[in-house]
């Protein structure tokens, strides 16, 4: 995940190629050290000098990178051995995925990385990301920030083509894996090592099967006292688990095993990719509840009933506020409002009281655990407008209602970690809106509904239960 150097197999100056397109992003994402493409012909390949064999470049490798034909990678990786290379990706597919031709062929480039002692991702994968080193061996464009989930797949596609998912609510991943086969290492060596990545806040992942079912129930478990964990598992039916066979040879098991072994050790299971990193996104920002009793707060009431059924689906209780605070929402909310929970704010002629004031009080209360807050921002054609009426002709109108926006979302952003509970919005609008734009960048979690917003809330509330859990375990 930190190569100093690469050397490359399968690009070519045809940009139709897949290796030439991965060996393009690689140089795309800016990676600092030397990159040596190999080719037995050609001398210049993508702009950089060429080399027939890796044993003709100039310096020392540290990660080889096969994009080539299945027949041809035993004797490339024997190759790398002799050179001395000993991390290695194989994106090369055709192996074990394919039946028992493919089996051999995967057992024979295992026992060649035994024999050289190189530990390889693959084969049948699309390789690694790791933003903050700028290094991309797959074949889509990494244009996300640097972020805090790290992700180990057992598909290509759902790491690189959440690519785009996670940049719609400015996210990014600290690194992340695409295992393939496994076939030396595996999604439980993924978990061991992003739980001591100090980048990495949560670890997601997508499973069609377990290998090492013992070693991932110990590793998950000592990984999840201190980092939570999210599990997307698609093999407990028999269409999910004849697709995992055929996708990379996973040998899959029934959800009522998988649900035992993630609760065993922890692991928040999703129903979705979408959910996956929902999931992620609240439990790798969020402090945990020290109970299930959530506040929602709304200016419209359909969103509002949406969050409170569910809070109810999600393990969640609807808080009973305690008389001081229904005292003092009574002195804020207008007279149509309702001040039970759901707290329906319906107009708020003072946007302050909706997003910081009101905010405060539920959190403040000590029979709220956490609270959900419903974004319906007024456009900012209204805001121009009301503005327009209250300063001098001359003033710059645009600015002045950026800056009060701007200054509505700090304030809204910063709420939930000053009182050591967890806040999470959900708005229909996305990044495209300042306000939205700018609470995300400050650590907010905005998701696009309610109730994916409240679902991720009881995500986070069964990972506390774990945790405390585990710490009682601790304590006899």
């Amino acid at each position: 995940m930190h190569p100093r150097s690469v050397a490359f197999w399968g690009a070519s100056n045809n940009p139709m190629r897949m290796g030439s397109v991965q060996l393009g992003e690689l140089l795309a994402m800016g990676f600092e050290g030397p990159v040596y493409p190999i080719h037995p012909s050609e001398k210049v390949v993508m702009g950089l000098p060429a080399y027939s064999t890796v044993a003709d470049t100039p310096g020392p490798v540290d990660l080889a990178i096969l994009v080539l034909p299945t027949g041809v990678v035993p004797e490339i990786l024997e190759e790398c051995g002799q050179a001395g290379i000993t991390r290695a990706i194989v994106v090369s597919a055709g192996f074990g995925e394919i039946g028992t031709e493919g089996k051999e062929l995967q057992d024979r480039i295992t026992r060649i990385s035994r024999k050289y002692g190189i530990s390889f991702i693959g084969p049948n994968c699309i390789g690694v990301i790791n933003p903050r080193h700028k290094l991309n061996t797959t074949f889509y464009p990494y244009d996300a920030s640097p972020g805090f989930i790290g992700m180990a797949s057992q598909s290509g596609s759902f790491v690189t083509q959440m690519f785009v998912h996670l940049e719609k609510f400015g996210l990014g991943f600290s690194q992340g894996f695409s295992v393939g086969n496994e076939a030396v290492i595996d999604i439980t060596d993924c978990i061991d090592y992003l739980g001591q990545c100090p980048e990495t806040q949560v670890i997601g992942l997508y499973i069609e099967g377990i290998k090492r079912g013992g070693e991932f129930l110990r590793i998950a478990k000592e990984v999840s006292k201190t980092k939570p964990i999210v599990a997307y598992y698609i093999g407990g039916s028999d269409a999910g688990s004849r697709a995992g066979l055929s996708h990379t040879g996973a040998l899959a098991g029934p959800d009522a095993l998988y649900d035992g072994i993630f609760e065993q050790c922890g692991v928040i299971r999703a129903k979705s990719i979408e959910e996956l990193f929902d999931f992620c996104y609240v439990l790798g920002s969020q402090p945990l509840p020290r109970g299930n009793r959530l506040a929602v707060l709304t200016n419209s009431g359909g969103p509002g009933a949406a969050a409170a059924d569910a809070a109810d689906r999600s393990g969640l209780d609807l808080a009973d506020f305690s008389p001081p605070t229904i005292e003092q929402l009574k002195q804020l909310v207008p007279h149509t409002a309702s001040i039970s929970n759901p707290v329906d704010m319906t107009f708020a002629r003072n946007h302050r009281d909706y997003l910081e004031t009101l905010p405060r009080i539920l959190l403040n209360d000590d029979q709220v655990d956490a609270l959900f807050l419903y974004f319906l921002m007024p456009h900012k054609r209204v805001i121009n407008s009301v503005i327009s009426a209250m300063v001098d002709s001359s003033a710059d109108v645009a600015k002045i209602g950026a800056k009060y926006l701007r200054g509505q979302a700090i304030s809204a952003a910063t709420l939930g970690h000053s009182y050591g509970k967890p806040l999470v919005g959900a708005s229909f609008y996305t990044r495209s809106e300042p306000f939205i734009r700018e609470v995300q960048d400050r650590g907010l979690p905005v998701l696009p509904s309610p109730e994916r917003a409240v679902r991720a809330l009881g995500a986070l509330y069964r990972y506390a239960c774990f945790r405390k859990a585990i710490e009682k375990e601790a304590s006899l």
